[in-house]
């Protein structure tokens, strides 16, 4: 139509493309071995014993999936190393100073939060690194940079840390941000966590751990108070680096003062626990059984979210043994907010809460006072007719971290 300008096309720098890459010709390796296991199962005649592999099929067939395996790789990796080869650091305009854009920033998100513990375990480049960013610029972790970086910054800084397949970017919603909020009207200095949501809870936890005893240790200006704010997934990687930063003495456990756990399944997640039993039904049948691959997909940080899993030993031994209990941090304040999309009902919270958790495992109730995590009455709060995500962009949500935070100093 004349006077109608076309959208300028979308394109990827040559590093995402290299991963976007690498991950496609991984698929099509896994959807082999799913095909192949699945047809060795129909094949194999009762009575017959699995042979040498009982996912491997033999002969003509065997040569033929080892055939596609082998030509797959060969492709994989000759297409990685042609794009390695060509034009290196390209950046286009509108783009974060992570070099992509917004939008390409959430479906790297995303991904990670699915695919994340397979990108990191295999060097692909679309792997998230743990780092705090401001606006989507990576801040380096020494006082000159952090000085020029963050030109007022005060002694009280705010670590803003987001949750499971989401990034740092999303708390800016509708013209909002809360770590943004409290830096006027409290006087806090917010930087914001971005990681790899798909690994373990525990390995983030770690990273976390040394990452903050960096970021305090170069902090331009003397340290008054430590303070964070962690939106769902993001609370359990913040109690895990509290664990493991206590185990380790390390001194930045010390300058924290307060945590502001929004809507964090301190308990578990049940969506979690419904693919798991996905998983175990389609595994039932030997003919099946293959396709629970496919909803093993999940990485090992969602899956974390079963349980609420903060531990390296709640992952290592049987998964399907409880995780062991985690205190809150010892001499920290902790504050707790739920949602709930019902506007009252006990039996909307505790089924459904804000869609994702429910109010209970948000709160950190339970009925075994060993996992009860005694959260005072003074500081749980519950948001009514709101889900998981408006706890990101809500007033009445900011008005309460604000008044606890205020009321703290």
């Amino acid at each position: 139509m004349p006077g109608r300008q076309k959208r300028p096309a979308a394109s990827l720098s040559s590093t995402d493309f290299r991963g976007w890459s690498r991950l496609g010709f991984d698929a099509v390796l896994g959807l082999t071995d799913v095909v192949e296991a699945m047809h060795r199962a129909v094949t194999r005649l009762p009575g017959f014993g699995p042979g040498p592999s009982p996912e491997r099929t033999r002969g003509l067939t065997g040569f033929v999936y080892g055939t596609i395996r082998r030509t797959t790789r060969a492709t994989g990796h000759a297409v990685d190393v042609a794009i390695a080869r060509a034009v290196r650091g390209d950046r286009r305009p509108g783009q974060t100073g992570a070099g992509r854009s917004a939008r390409e920033e959430a479906v790297l998100a995303a991904l990670n939060g699915v695919f994340g513990d397979h990108l990191a375990a295999t060097g692909n480049p679309l792997a998230i690194p743990m780092r705090v960013r401001t606006g989507g610029t990576p801040l380096e972790l020494s006082r000159a940079a952090l000085a020029a970086a963050l030109p007022t910054a005060t002694g009280r800084p705010l670590v803003v840390i987001h949750g499971s397949c989401m990034n740092d970017l999303r708390w800016q919603c509708d013209g909002h941000d809360h770590g943004a909020a409290l830096a006027r009207d409290l006087g806090f200095t917010p930087v914001y966590l971005h990681y790899n949501s798909g690994l373990h809870i525990s390995t983030n936890g770690h990273a976390l751990a040394g990452l903050l005893e960096a970021l305090l240790l170069e902090w331009p200006v003397p340290v008054e108070r430590l303070t964070v704010l962690a939106h769902s997934m993001g609370g359990l990687v913040t109690r895990s680096a509290c664990h493991h930063a206590e185990g380790a003495g390390q001194a930045w456990l010390d300058r924290l003062s307060d945590v502001v756990f929004l809507g964090t399944p301190h308990h578990g997640a049940p969506l979690e626990r419904a693919g798991s039993l996905v998983d175990a039904a389609l595994g039932v049948s030997r003919y099946s059984a293959p396709l629970a691959r496919l909803g093993k997909v999940r990485s090992a940080g969602v899956t974390d979210l079963r349980h609420g899993s903060l531990l390296d030993q709640d992952w290592q031994g049987d998964d399907r043994v409880p995780p062991r209990p985690v205190p809150l941090p010892r001499g920290v304040r902790c504050f707790a907010v739920a949602a709930s999309i019902a506007l009252d009902g006990p039996l909307a919270e505790g089924v459904v809460g804000d869609g994702l958790v429910p109010v209970d495992s948000a709160l950190g109730r339970h009925p075994d006072p060993a996992r009860d995590l005694g959260f005072p009455e003074e500081r749980q709060w519950i948001g009514r007719g709101m889900n998981h995500f408006e706890l990101l962009d809500r007033p009445e949500v900011y008005a309460r971290i604000r008044a606890w935070l205020e009321a703290s100093r």
